[in-house]
């Protein structure tokens, strides 16, 4: 009787509304609430929630649009299938290149970096923590996967934040009253994450949390949160600048960056980059947060391992037919419906679109349909669009960047949706391109995504541009 009861309150399949159509009727809701008393007093929140907050990327306001970003739950569940089928071969290409110095020469590591990724780190997965940046277009079913940050993603305490903001709205209340809104907090997997490595590495102590990066970076109102969120959780956590690090008779200790106290570090929740905390001043591989953790002193999340796969050459590594015998048929199936083709610049042949081409002539004759990044920057540095430069201009480009690690990655379409703005006392709504970053943990599952919109192609708020905002997954009510 009690499943007759339950079966009678479900909708049948055919009053389902298809998910794409859900979401356009969700959006279209939801821009209908921003009557001008709405949107304005939701606007005064947004920026009273900011600065109280310090939601901010530097000076810049994280968030500038009035409306989250939407998922249905068979959109979210479709993006979580697809990273979970491509992460084997991530794993799969890790380990090979740890095996095999010709499979790891493809990821073009530097000197350091070689003698780096050999040291034990004293857990399993080199990434307990990482985001994978794509693009999504739900309405053709197509995710793309540009490119895997391995080394330590950016984001997850913004989202969270935001997430409690925009619940706090005014907009989102009435919104709330039609359809149910669920968030995505990721940083109580940032803190499992370090956890579980803490434990595999052999930590029995409840551990001391450094945040560890520069106190100057424009990331570092994060850093606050997350410092937050650890203590909440009852774990002593404190911002570190590398620069205020000592090592000294088997301890690793770091200054406050609010009290200025010393105090002894367990874990080191790396933010900073480790070619940054090699390369910046004069102490290299003798920085003493690299001496404590090669010593086995700390446990350090990312380690160095990570670097490998953190190139941006690892999606060459992938989609390269030099390498399809590393992976199973449904693995190698994987990566060519999820990764777009990507090598590294260099004078060789290859395969493009089932044809063998001479690799460097291919692409300069083909300017519109490529993208050039440096194998290991950030923040949209060195990225060249080859739509967006003339043919002289490309062709020098490729001849130069021939000259260091390089990769060239197809053109992907860059999907559109309207976001809200409020500007001059009025609701503007216009299309802005988006992506969608999911965090993957323990190079496995998805949980959690960074949204960036744009109304430039580079879409990248550090690189000056774009606006952050919160997903949420959605329901209609019934």
């Amino acid at each position: 009787m009690k499943d007759e009861l339950y079966c009678a309150l479900l909708p049948p399949s055919s009053f389902r509304l298809h998910p794409l159509v859900m979401l356009s009727q969700a959006i279209d809701t939801y821009h209908s609430l921003l009557t001008p008393d709405i949107a304005r007093e939701s606007y005064a929140q947004l920026q009273d929630q900011a600065n109280r907050r310090g939601l901010y990327f530097g000076t810049r306001d994280i968030v500038t649009v009035l409306r989250p970003r939407f998922l249905t739950a068979e959109q979210y569940h479709f993006l979580q299938s697809a990273i979970r089928t491509v992460m084997p071969a991530f794993r799969k290409a890790y380990r090979a290149a740890r095996a095999d110095e010709n499979i790891r020469a493809q990821f073009h590591l530097n000197d350091w970096e070689e003698t780096m990724i050999r040291e034990a780190f004293g857990f399993v997965e080199p990434s307990p923590s990482a985001r994978m940046d794509t693009f999504y277009l739900p309405e053709q079913g197509i995710v793309q996967l540009t490119e895997y940050n391995a080394e330590i993603p950016a984001g997850q305490a913004y989202t969270d934040v935001l997430s409690e903001v925009f619940y706090g709205l005014r907009v989102m209340g009435e919104f709330q009253k039609q359809y149910e809104v669920r968030p995505l907090p990721t940083r109580n997997q940032m803190l499992h994450a370090l956890l579980d490595a803490y434990r595999q590495w052999g930590g029995v102590t409840r551990p001391n949390i450094a945040i560890l990066d520069w106190r100057e970076v424009p990331t570092y109102s994060e850093f606050v949160f997350f410092k937050q969120y650890f203590e909440s959780q009852g774990y002593n956590a404190e911002i570190v600048d590398p620069r205020e690090c000592e090592y000294k008779n088997g301890k690793l200790t770091g200054a406050s960056a609010s009290s200025g106290e010393r105090f002894d570090i367990n874990i080191v929740y790396k933010r900073v980059l480790i070619s940054e905390l090699v390369e910046r001043g004069d102490l290299g591989l003798n920085h003493p947060v690299i001496r404590a953790v090669r010593d086995n002193a700390v446990c350090m999340v990312n380690p160095f391992a990570c670097k490998i796969l953190h190139k941006k050459a690892s999606l060459a590594v992938l989609t390269d037919e030099r390498n399809q015998r590393l992976y199973s048929a449904d693995e190698w199936n994987a990566v060519q419906r999820f990764v777009p083709w990507t090598r590294v610049l260099e004078e060789r042949t290859t395969v493009y679109g089932g044809e063998t081409i001479d690799l460097m002539p291919f692409l300069a004759q083909h300017k519109d349909e490529f993208v050039v990044k440096p194998n290991d920057e950030y923040g949209g540095k060195g990225v060249v669009l080859g739509w967006t430069v003339s043919q002289s201009d490309w062709e020098t480009i490729l001849q130069e960047r021939l000259q260091e690690p390089t990769i060239a990655q197809r053109k992907v379409t860059l999907p559109e949706e309207p976001f809200p703005s409020f500007v001059d006392d009025t609701v503007q709504i216009y299309d802005r391109m988006l992506d969608t970053d999911p965090y993957v943990w323990r190079g496995d599952y998805m949980s959690g995504s960074l949204c960036r919109l744009s109304t430039a192609a580079l879409l990248n708020v550090t690189a000056g541009g774009g606006s952050t905002v919160p997903t949420f997954v959605i329901e209609k009510r019934t």
